[in-house]
């Protein structure tokens, strides 16, 4: 099968088509034909030597597929509600970006019904990160407001779209007015140029002062002391990513005497049984949602698998909005 290969750590023109041999799908797996491929920041982080693969995961970069199931053991996929010739989206740990993909049958949803195999391809990686930090770990619920940090990106315009449809209010930064239109046309309430108003000032003046319950970040770094100050008593702050460094120094004084919390999570080491149940949750809470229209796949860019290195090359500028994905 062909599949693309990270031939050394670097830049993204080390990203090659190669030839890989079909992977067999173990107990609890199916083998999906793949059509398209997400592309998500820790693919880019994974091919500049940042980001291990886990131990057992294959090292050829994407985690989240769309596909069709042509390989599996009968009785497993019966259980799970899956047969041969299944449309399917899954989360995967590694081996995504391949015509050919093995997924544990756990970490499979159905495509939405109208939805394309690009669109699908979009889903799994952001909605399991969104549902697991945003709602699981932060605990957000409708009436409350939700800061999300790079209201663009694929995490951002998943964010939005699922917390406005469970009632949250939110606000997003993101780095030109033009991206803060879109973020406003995928219903977000209020959206802040980060380059040209200091968002700290301005999530204060939004909520007269009292600030927001929940923050998504994906910067960290400096950015953790400014959020400290968004929050408001019992916020959460849930930390996704670190692109603005790791360490922060923080004013302590305030997480005591506004009763902060702050957590954290990355996705891709956790067990087969977290994100088996995020799926079940997804499948019962969100998908309707997406059957309905009420939460739409935002793609941006797709390329064909062979320009791997342009689809890296286009996240790393930060000028999308929405997903990025591959073709087969």
């Amino acid at each position: 099968m062909r599949a693309v290969e990270i031939t050394s750590f670097g830049a993204p023109s080390v990203l090659c088509l190669g030839l890989r041999p079909v992977p067999a799908p173990s107990a609890g797996e199916v083998l999906i034909r793949v059509s398209a491929s997400g592309v998500n920041r820790p693919d880019v982080l994974q091919r500049m030597g940042s980001y291990p693969v886990p131990p057992g995961a294959s090292d050829i970069p994407g985690l989240e597929v769309a596909g069709v199931i042509v390989q599996g053991d009968l009785a497993t996929m019966v259980e799970a509600g899956f047969k041969i010739g299944d449309r399917v989206c899954a989360l995967v740990a590694g081996g995504g970006y391949a015509e050919l993909c093995t997924a544990p049958i756990d970490q499979c949803l159905p495509i939405p019904q109208g939805l394309s195999d690009v669109e699908a391809a979009s889903l799994p990686e952001t909605f399991f990160t969104v549902w697991s930090n945003v709602f699981e770990r932060a605990h957000l619920l409708a009436g409350e407001t939700l800061l999300i940090q790079g209201g663009s990106s694929g995490i951002g315009v998943a964010a939005i779209q699922i917390a406005k449809a469970l009632g949250a209010t939110v606000i997003v930064t993101a780095g030109s007015d033009e991206k803060c239109t879109a973020c406003i046309e995928l219903g977000a309430d209020h959206a802040i140029n980060y380059k040209t108003t200091d968002f700290v000032e301005e999530v204060k003046n939004l909520t007269h002062g009292k600030g927001v319950n929940v923050i998504l970040d994906m910067v960290a770094g400096s950015y953790v002391a400014r959020e400290i100050e968004c929050l408001a008593d019992d916020g959460r702050l849930a930390i996704i990513a670190v692109q603005g460094g790791v360490k922060a120094e923080i004013n302590a004084g305030l997480v005591l005497r506004k009763r902060l919390t702050i957590t954290g999570s990355t996705l891709r080491p956790r067990s087969l049984d977290f994100k088996a149940a995020i799926a079940k949750t997804l499948k019962k809470k969100i998908w309707p949602l997406i059957a309905n229209g009420a939460v739409k796949p935002v793609i941006h860019t797709t390329f064909a698998a062979a320009d791997a290195s342009k689809a890296h090359a286009l996240m790393e500028s930060n000028q999308h909005v929405g997903k990025i994905v591959l073709t087969w």
